[in-house]
């Protein structure tokens, strides 16, 4: 059921309780963890961190500790799934769900004392409502026992006709019954068919904080990645994403003036998280001007710079900015103030030339000390990058632990060399020729390519139909097991809604094929395939789309 009052329904039930807390392996959710961990450790709440990949790790987790808890958190896994069915709890356990992922299960919705949705109202859910979903099976047997005679000796033909009636109406009813099971399919299919996200698991913990009068300047920058985290992988619509970003520049404003006053807020630790209208020029504060406009996907798909005609194009725009080669290909900390101090404003006044008219996008940015400045969408692409490394042979568990420590302000060495590692995924992203498989065995990593190469296609065709297209990807995951990922995503438009109906088209396809298929993945429009099994897979799929 959904929790109408987070504090007295949430928090002040785990307050003095054991918790066990299962993350997904996601920088929203990784934010949504830190801000539970802050507020956990301000009232000594005794927890259980457990990071979880996918649903077979979530039911190993929950076998393993659920002698030990009577209360599970779930952060941005299990809302979309029956969990009961999945799980087969006892019934004194209880769940706490905060999940961005929809459509939330319906068995979920409406099941009062076990599963508890940390989940806002007002995102537009559409949840069926329980009659039409859930119905009492009837004694068939007895309803129909109760208008015949108890009385043996009564003449034949009066029981004849009592016969009659009593199969007329359970012939009634099972045509009702069956007139209503049509209608709950087809109820269930309108509701289940598409896959999106809601609100941030990141900004209802902030909120929670916010509530509790205990949040803090590092809580609500979380929450910014958290919500960044959305914009950058493609999960909300840019309209939700203005919205939310409206709440937390309140938030910020709200920060700043409480601690204007402060004596130390001039410090050498002090953090400033200030709202600005920044160039969509990925990591360009950590790398050269050159390297970010070649390696992000908005100017690299508008300038086509995989074609001579792009790069000649792109160097006119350096021109026509006006500023030294030799300025633009060091690194930014480098280049003159002067040039610093009105670069925004230069590159927008050039982009507006070349047609790049949203060349700026709403974010915030935070000061760490004098030194120290990084955008929000910086911290998500350096933290995505630790979270799925392949440099090193590590588990799962000790990438979500080092991208976990990066987010916290006294471990700038971890998100530093976070940022290293984005600049290598972002160039192989961009590289033609065979790419690092290795590193696109990711969700994360394939979802940021197999956007790339739809924006890019879609920008180098003519053909206007091609926008109403979506793209299936499939990558190496396991050479050993000989099984490939395969990621889905819907048409590339501006105007899109961000619903994802891959989910169920790879159910039936799959279905349809016998194609050995494993849905682990928290997100359902990404699986687990067969090799061998791809071709046959891919035509069901073609077959069903077309």
């Amino acid at each position: 059921m959904f929790i109408t009052d987070i504090r007295k329904e949430f928090y002040e039930v785990v307050a003095n309780q054991r918790v066990a807390l299962l993350v997904a392996s996601d920088i929203d959710g990784l934010c949504a963890c830190k801000i539970i961990q802050a507020l956990f450790h301000c009232d000594q709440v005794q927890y259980t961190l457990i990071p979880v990949t996918a649903w077979q790790d979530l039911g190993t987790a929950f076998l393993e500790h659920k002698e030990q808890f009577k209360y599970f958190v779930l952060i941005n896994c299990g809302a979309n799934v029956d969990l009961l069915e999945m799980l087969q709890p006892d019934d004194d356990s209880v769940f706490f769900i905060c999940d961005t992922h929809r459509p939330v299960d319906v068995v979920n919705v409406y099941n009062d004392s076990q599963i508890k949705l940390l989940i806002k109202q007002d995102d537009d859910l559409g949840v069926p409502s329980y009659d039409d979903i859930f119905r009492d099976e009837e004694d068939e047997e007895g309803a129909d026992s109760g208008n015949e005679s108890e009385d043996g000796s009564e003449p034949s033909g009066k029981r004849r006709r009592f016969d009659e009636g009593a199969i007329e109406r359970r012939i009634d009813r099972q045509r009702a019954k069956r007139e209503w099971e049509t209608r709950r399919r087809e109820i269930l299919f309108d509701y289940e068919q598409y896959e999106y996200h809601g609100t941030s698991a990141a900004v209802m913990f902030f909120e929670l904080a916010w509530v509790l009068t205990k949040d803090t300047k590092d809580m609500l920058w979380w929450a910014i990645i958290g919500l960044t985290d959305q914009w950058v992988h493609d999960k909300i619509t840019h309209m939700k994403y203005v919205t939310d970003i409206a709440t937390m520049q309140r938030h910020v404003s709200r920060h700043n003036h409480r601690n204007e006053d402060e004596e130390n807020s001039l410090s050498i630790d002090c953090m400033r998280i200030s709202f600005e209208y920044d160039l969509r020029l990925t990591l360009y504060q950590h790398w050269s001007l050159y390297e970010s406009i070649c390696n992000s996907c908005y100017t690299t798909c508008h300038f086509k710079l995989w074609t001579l005609n792009g790069q000649k194009k792109l160097q006119e725009f350096l021109a026509d900015m006006g500023l030294p080669l030799k300025q633009v290909r060091q690194k930014f900390n480098s280049m003159d103030m002067t040039i610093k101090e009105n670069l925004r404003d230069v590159i927008e006044e050039s982009s507006n030339k070349y047609g790049m008219k949203d060349i700026r996008i709403q974010t915030f940015g935070v000061h760490f000390g004098f030194k120290n400045r990084f955008l929000a969408v910086d911290m998500v692409h350096a933290t995505a990058a630790l979270l799925e490394s392949t440099e090193k042979d590590e588990s799962n568990s000790d990438n979500f632990i080092k991208a976990l420590d990066s987010l916290s302000r006294s471990n700038l060495e971890r998100l530093h060399s976070g940022i290293d590692l984005a600049k290598k995924k972002l160039m192989a992203i961009q590289q033609t020729g065979t790419p690092d498989v290795k590193l696109f065995s990711r969700p994360m990593a394939l979802t940021l390519l197999c956007k790339y190469l739809l924006k890019a296609f879609v920008s180098s065709t003519r053909n206007k139909r091609c926008k109403l297209l979506p793209l299936i990807m499939a990558a190496p995951k396991d050479l050993e097991k000989g099984t490939v990922i395969v990621l889905g995503i819907p048409p590339e438009s501006e105007t899109s809604d961000k619903k994802n109906f891959f989910g169920r088209a790879f159910e039936k396809a799959a279905e349809s094929t016998s194609s050995r298929t494993l849905h682990d993945n928290f997100d359902t429009s990404i699986i687990e395939l067969k090799t061998e099994d791809r071709s046959k897979f891919l035509d069901a799929l073609i077959t069903l789309l077309s």
